[in-house]
Order: C-alpha cells, then structure tokens, then sequence
C-alpha cells in the first residue's frame, strides 16, 4: 500500500511538484473536442445540444425540459429516510450560508457628499449536476441553496439523462428541496455551452457552477469569460496531520474517501507518530477489501498517496499551508489550538470525530472547495458567489473643490490631461 516517508526536506516536496504537475495538466485532445461542441451549441443551439446528446449518451429524451410535477412527484415518491436527511442536510446548510448575507450601505460625509456599495444577486444561475453513475444529490444541495439565499431570480439546472431516457429521481428530490426554478435533461460540454450562450429552449445564465467530467470542467474553463464560473476544479484532495493520539482505523477510512472519486484525486497522511503510520498502513489494507471502489482507491494511493513522519505539529502545519489543500483534518490533541495558524485550506475538520464526509453532506459548510493549491487564494462556493456589487459616488461642489488640485496632479502624472480637464471645467 503506501509507503511510510520520512519528512527530510526533499520527500515532501518531490510530492508537491508531482501533485502540481497533475493539477495543470490540459488534454489538449479534450479541448478539442469541447472547442467543437461550442462552436456548434453557439451556432446551432438546440440542434446540436440533442446532436451531442445522442452522440455521447446514447439517447436524447423527447422532452428536454423535467417539468414541475414531475420534479415534486420524484420527491414524493422518494424513500421517506432518504428525503428525511437530505431535508436535515438542507437546514445545516442555509443555516450556515444564512450567515454570508452582505447588506448595501452608504456613508455620508459632513459636507453631503455621498459613498456607498450596493449589493444585489445575479439574475440567472446555472447548477450542472452529473447524473450517470457518479449522481450527486448533495451537489445539488450546495450549489443551489447559497443561490437561493443570495436571492438569484432563477436558477436553472442540467443533469444528463441516464442510459433509460430518464433523470436520476434523487437528483430531482434534491432539486425540490433546494427550490430550483427549472431543470434540463443535458449534460456534457453541450450543456455548458447551452447555458452558457443560451438556445431555443435552455436560458442563457450569468454564472455555471457544480461538477463535472473533464469536459464539463474543460468546457467551463473555455467559457468563462463569456459567463462566470465557479472554480475551475481538479481532482479531490485531503490532507490528514495526526499526532500520538489519533486514531489509525479513522484515519484510513477518511483518506479512502477521498481516494474513491478519482484515481487522480491525493490522499496524505502527515503524522509525528510512527506507531500511527504504521496502523494506518494496515488498517487501509483491512478496510479497502470491502469497498465497492476498490480498483479505483488502489490506483489513487499508488500514485497520489503518502505517509509522511515529521518531528512536530509546526512542522506538518507548515507544509500544508505550502500544500494548500481541499480539504485539512487535525486529528490532534488539540485542534483548537492551531486555526488561527492554517491560512491556505478549502475546508478544515477539528478533532477525531470531523471526518471529511460530515463536510460533504451534511454540517452546513460548502463543500465546491479549491483545489490544486488554490486554496492559497480562492475561497469555497458562498453567498457570495452568487451576488455582484457597484459602487456609488455622490461629491458637492465643496468636496470636489477641495480634492479638485490632488486628483488633477495624479491625472498628469499618468499623462491623461483629458481626466484632469473633466475636473477643471468644474472648479
């Protein structure tokens, strides 16, 4: 399984340039591809989104468009628990995003000149979530409920149809949960570009956000500009630092639920404890045998997972603020002790009984994080994502007066003499 390496200055970051190199990797066959289906969508709208469909599903659905009923009867006919504790997720999650609300606000000098930021949300969002065998109803949960919260006008959609013709039933259980307005039945780079550029029957949106494919990723990543997105992700990533007191049997559990989305996807152990490390081996030999993602949790240890031993706590912080990762757990004596010194991490799990699916499903947190190293300067999805702000300007002729002789001067210094004139016609 994975070997036990010790922390020497080297090792460490041997690992790092391995992951970066697989970060920035771009197929370049991929973007092709993806090129293409664009330009078409862009061109042919409707026509080629159920061209593409055919070609890459199998089928096209006759009705492309789920309707509302057909939305509430899914919920209705779900499995009671299931609904039960995707509707408990949903609370955890508002309740949290709740919290991101910004408000506009002004602020009045004593002259009466006037400052101010105005807050309001996008108008339309799309949701893309995959639908085959990788289905998501917690995307859904996370991507759609901030939306909501920000208040976007309408949020719109698109899940792939499944092998029969048909979209997944938890995916739209979720989708009534989370208020979604509309729902497609596309996916692939052809519904990218559909809500990207907008066609006969999918609206055009103002952000794309939820995972995908490498072409849906692709796709995303060749568009924004013409439409915001959200991040652009790569594969799945945890870091676990442990001390004496950690438990081995949870740490193997936690870094294979990272290793189960990709055989890309890193899963990393840093430990001061050698007793740890080596129970940690043995335990994710002994659980690995009963997952059904075997193969796949096999080839992302082989490539993508290590067990480091470091001499300290300190010393294994600062390597994942270097590392920068989706996800950070402390399973250490002490976890409080060290928030205020982890400063590049997605999302991070304090103490034993944190384990990274809490943050997936269920605690409230986001769980679109950076990835890649990211996390050095990007934040995880938010209300924020999903609004937009202006600013205000209001100066009575006394203050521009006053700030008239300071901003003519910076306006020479840049050799812009009209911006200074606009400011000496009026003094």
């Amino acid at each position: 399984m994975i070997p036990v390496t010790l922390m020497d200055g080297a090792s460490e970051f041997e690992l790092l340039s391995r992951f970066k190199a697989r970060s920035g990797e771009v197929d370049r066959a991929v973007t092709a591809v993806v090129n293409e289906v664009i330009d078409a969508v862009r061109l042919n709208g409707d026509k080629a989104v159920r061209e593409y469909t055919e070609k890459f599903d199998g089928t096209a659905p006759l009705e492309v468009e789920i309707s509302p009923e057909q939305t509430r009867a899914a919920l209705a006919n779900s499995d009671p628990v299931f609904v039960a504790a995707l509707r408990r997720a949903a609370d955890n999650i508002r309740g949290f995003h709740e919290r991101q609300k910004q408000q506009s606000w002004f602020n009045t000098t004593a002259n009466g000149s006037m400052l101010g930021q105005r807050v309001r949300p996008l108008n339309r969002v799309g949701v893309y979530v995959p639908g085959g065998t990788a289905a998501y109803p917690s995307s859904v949960l996370m991507n759609a409920i901030p939306a909501k919260i920000a208040g976007v006008k309408e949020i719109i959609m698109v899940t792939p149809p499944a092998k029969d013709g048909k979209a997944n039933p938890d995916i739209l259980a979720a989708a009534a949960i989370a208020g979604v307005d509309r729902i497609f039945l596309v996916g692939g780079a052809q519904a990218v570009a559909a809500l990207a550029y907008g066609t006969e029957s999918i609206p055009k949106v103002d952000k794309i956000v939820g995972p995908g494919n490498i072409y849906v990723a692709t796709a995303k990543r060749l568009l924004f500009g013409t439409v915001d997105i959200d991040m652009i992700a790569g594969p799945s990533e945890i870091l676990v630092i442990a001390d004496e007191t950690a438990n081995p049997t949870f740490i193997a559990a936690d870094l294979m639920s990272q290793a189960e989305h990709d055989t890309l996807a890193s899963a990393v152990l840093i430990t001061t404890s050698k007793r740890v490390a080596e129970e940690t081996q043995a335990a994710l030999s002994v659980q690995l045998a009963a997952l059904s993602r075997k193969n796949i949790i096999e080839q992302s240890l082989d490539n993508y997972g290590a067990i480091l031993l470091c001499d300290s706590i300190d010393e294994a912080i600062a390597f994942a603020d270097e590392l920068a990762p989706e996800h950070l757990e402390l399973c250490i004596e002490n976890p409080m002790a060290y928030i205020g010194a982890i400063d590049n991490a997605g999302s991070v799990f304090l103490g034993n009984y944190s384990p990274e699916s809490l943050g997936d499903y269920y605690a409230g947190p986001n769980h679109v994080l950076p990835t890649g190293g990211t996390a050095r300067f990007f934040s995880p999805l938010s209300v924020d994502s999903f609004i937009k702000k202006s600013s205000f300007i209001y100066y009575t002729e006394r203050d521009l007066i006053i700030a008239g002789d300071d901003i003519m001067e910076l306006a020479k210094a840049e050799g812009l003499t009209a911006h200074a004139n606009s400011v000496k016609v009026r003094l």
